[in-house]
């Protein structure tokens, strides 16, 4: 995090119980970034926000402290059953689930409050569990939770907070019905604390905050500014078989050491990574259809830099918190303008640098415009030069649907091939 990213406002400046001090102590925090010296004053006084601001500037801080501060300052009434949650998190993926409950373990280490996760993919059984055991805190994705509460597994009678983190992304993956369903079991809006967060207010999400908030304060941070201040951008026109020829040549030139390359269906990914693998570039391909334990395991490499270059599908391009990537590669432009920001995004993060390289190829040169004009600048374009356009070595095998101890492709016999899918969006979280 660089300083000109923080604020002149501490977290000591606040009066937040010391339990919760501690936690924040402990994670290195001094300086609040823009959003949370905006939104605390308002949520630390019990008012309800619905906040905007870009990717990677501390809103899951800021939504943990308000819910943390919230929880001790006001004990909940007896009777309560274990199983009556006081706080409800939902995220829109199990990616940004599972980082919520992590910097929550950290933030909350002290206060004595039992957090739980549910999300889809894996645990059901453990999962259930813990939620039957009791916990104070859930966080988690809608579809998961929305089962459990359906059995009777917890209730949210004594819910005095809840959460809703990357709630446009709740309309694209079609999940606002379960939403709508878990709000209208919570206490009605005037008895507890609300916070929305969302890198866009539009009109639906307002909507939503207006019918299930309680006069929420509307809080928008460098909304001027679409995409991260300190993103270097770079458009290369290439011929759609230049492309793996010049993303190699480019990754020669530079450090490569903590890349991110997006594509736009599987398939591609997967031809991605063969070249890769195949020119001496150690990779992971990072897609929905990766199982959730050793998608969770390749984060994990990736994040502790055991793993140089992760090839995605969009599937990881909005709420994870991955620290100094360096590199975000458009090999393929985006088919929607806001997933082009969503992208970038997970470089520059928390001030720091970094450089978003696309290519604009004839097959998805027509999101050029669209994305541009929801940037609101046009994208510098680079000129190719002959170095950096090289002969490929020839790729391994493609990946079958196998993966072996740390999420990487491979093994196994008799791999299906896997349609691009048609940019067909699915519910990673249900």
């Amino acid at each position: 995090m660089t300083q000109d990213h923080l604020s002149n406002c501490t977290f000591s400046s606040f009066d937040l119980p010391e339990s919760l001090m501690q936690g924040i102590e402990d994670s290195g925090f001094i300086a609040c970034t823009p959003i949370q010296e905006k939104t605390l004053p308002l949520t630390l006084a019990g008012k309800d926000v619905a906040g905007q601001a870009q990717t990677g500037t501390g809103k899951t801080a800021a939504f943990l402290i308000a819910t943390f501060n919230h929880l001790l300052r006001n004990p909940v009434e007896e009777p309560r059953k274990p199983n009556q949650v006081r706080a409800l998190i939902l995220a829109p993926t199990r990616e940004l689930a599972i980082q919520i409950h992590r910097d929550a373990i950290k933030l909350g280490h002290h206060t004595g409050l039992k957090l739980g996760l549910a999300y889809g993919g894996t645990g059901y059984d453990e999962q259930r569990k813990q939620l039957t055991e009791g916990v104070d805190i859930l966080i988690g994705t809608p579809g998961r939770i929305i089962d459990y509460f359906k059995q009777h597994v917890f209730d949210l009678r004594k819910a005095q907070v809840v959460v809703l983190d990357e709630a446009d992304r709740m309309f694209d993956l079609g999940f606002i019905k379960d939403v709508r369903f878990l709000l209208r079991r919570c206490p009605p809006p005037e008895q507890r604390l609300g916070l929305l967060f969302s890198a866009t207010l539009s009109f639906r999400v307002n909507e939503l905050a207006y019918e299930h908030m309680n006069h929420p304060e509307t809080v928008q941070v460098e909304t001027e500014q679409v995409t991260a201040q300190h993103v270097r951008q770079v458009l290369y026109h290439t011929a759609n078989d230049e492309k793996i020829p010049l993303l190699l040549g480019i990754m020669k030139k530079i450090d490569a050491s903590r890349s991110i390359v997006f594509v736009n269906t599987k398939r591609d990914a997967e031809r991605v990574w063969s070249y890769l693998e195949g020119n001496g570039f150690k990779s992971a391909i990072l897609s929905g259809d990766v199982p959730q334990k050793k998608r969770q395991s390749l984060l994990k490499n990736f994040q502790d830099g055991e793993l140089a270059i992760l090839v995605a599908t969009d599937v990881a391009a909005r709420g994870l918190h991955i620290p100094d990537v360096s590199h975000v590669f458009n090999y393929d432009l985006p088919q929607e303008a806001e997933d082009y920001v969503h992208r970038i995004g997970r470089t520059a993060r928390l001030g720091a640098d970094g450089d978003a390289i696309s290519f604009a190829c004839e097959r998805f040169v027509y999101s050029l415009p669209d994305i541009e004009a929801y940037i609101g600048e046009a994208i510098p374009v680079g000129r190719i030069e002959d170095d950096m356009i090289i002969k490929p070595a020839p790729p391994v095998p493609r990946p079958k649907r196998k993966f072996d101890a740390k999420g990487r492709p491979g093994g196994g016999r008799g791999g299906s091939r896997h349609g691009s899918g048609g940019g067909r969006r699915r519910r990673p979280g249900a």
